[in-house]
């Protein structure tokens, strides 16, 4: 073999070392550098809240309005019930009030007519008084007789009685009454609490959406007889999902809080990329919670590496762009560079979700305006 032959050879393998040593080095940062700060699951899913549709009084369903699938907006009306039973019930408590803020104002009629006997009745005890005054005068001087003078200090007594009877009566009437207006009154107010709870009933006969979201499982039908607390389907608010990653013990020694996450949905395969952050990890492993726990101080054990669930939280406006659904598989990837954060959350989240309390509230609108209606048109204030 001649000289510039193994010179070439020599050169060849020299390139080829080179090569393999940048590949060997390249692969060994990345393993070593990259990779030592990833820890990686595929066992993940995706979670979020299955808001449950429940009617608040028995009835029987007239009307569905949606159907599974179908998005329906916050306060959307859902399911209609009966309504003939709660305006039956509302019309009743309604006479009741009217009857009620009557006989406040009987009462009062009354208290006012007791006034004025008492006034009347202090008239005659000033009489009576005066009388007596007179026939004792008579009777020191031996004018009028003893049976006069008796029958005067009798009347005088018996108005006197008369008056504290009177003022009695007056005092308990008046403890009855109290000072304030008839809609002050504790018989009116009773009798105007059942309104509000009659009227709350009819309006719980339609079975409004308590945030936005997807309809789902729907079990609701028509003719149905339902009681409070039945399930008539679920509403699912999507872009509120988050996911849980179940970790290897083994692998978590180096996850903190708020630590980014690189995750990928089956759904989409690997083309859309979601960047999540580390929201929580659970208070215990699935064994810990189920419902038969393992009893390992018995017998034979063998051990068994546990997983604990990671939650990770994701952007709305990724989940706007690409929405995943629950119980959808990922695979997720957590950057453990930065350990600053903590192990155990030390706050509340606060809910992304629509606040339904508001949808309650409005129930009762307009209830108000119907209790004053009866109390004008009963009383004469």
């Amino acid at each position: 073999m001649d000289t510039d032959t193994q010179h070439k050879r020599r050169r060849a393998l020299l390139i080829a070392a080179l090569v393999i040593a940048l590949i060997s080095g390249g692969w060994y940062a990345y393993t070593h550098i990259f990779l030592a700060n990833l820890v990686s699951t595929d066992d993940a899913y995706v979670h979020g809240n299955r808001v449950p549709i429940s009617p608040q009084v028995a009835g029987t369903i007239t009307t569905v309005w949606v159907q599974d699938t179908d998005h329906v907006h916050q306060g959307q009306l859902l399911v209609d019930l009966d309504p003939a039973d709660a305006k039956v019930a509302l019309s009743k408590a309604e006479a009741a009030l009217a009857l009620a803020v009557r006989q406040v104002q009987k009462q009062r009629a009354d208290m006012d007519a007791l006034q004025s006997r008492i006034a009347a009745d202090r008239a005659r005890l000033n009489l009576a008084t005066i009388n007596f005054q007179r026939e004792k005068k008579l009777r020191a001087r031996g004018v009028s007789s003893q049976e006069q003078f008796d029958q005067a200090r009798a009347a005088m007594e018996v108005a006197r009685n008369t008056v504290a009877i009177d003022k009695a009566r007056a005092k308990a009437a008046r403890t009855i009454l109290g000072t304030g207006s008839i809609s002050e009154n504790p018989a009116v107010q009773r009798e105007a609490e059942a309104v509000r709870a009659a009227w709350l009933n009819l309006q719980r006969t339609k079975i409004r959406a308590p945030v936005s979201g997807y309809v789902a499982e729907r079990a609701a039908q028509v003719g149905e007889q339902v009681n409070p607390g039945r399930v008539l389907m679920y509403v699912v608010p999507l872009n509120d999902v988050w996911v849980d990653a179940n970790f290897k013990e083994t692998r978590l020694s180096h996850v903190r809080i708020g630590q980014p996450a690189t995750l990928t949905a089956d759904f989409y395969g690997g083309t859309v990329a979601y960047h999540g952050k580390v929201a929580g990890l659970s208070a215990g492993t699935g064994e810990a919670f189920a419902l038969l726990p393992p009893q390992n101080a018995t017998g034979n054990w063998i051990k068994v590496v546990q997983r604990l669930p990671v939650r990770i939280s994701l952007p709305t406006d990724e989940l706007e762009h690409h929405p995943l659904r629950l119980g959808l598989s990922m695979n997720v990837s957590i950057n453990t560079a930065d350990q600053s954060g903590p192990l155990l959350q030390t706050r509340n989240h606060p809910l992304p979700q629509e606040n339904a309390s508001a949808l309650f509230a409005r129930q009762l609108a307009g209830v108000n305006a119907v209790i004053e209606r009866i109390i004008r048109a009963n009383s004469m204030d």
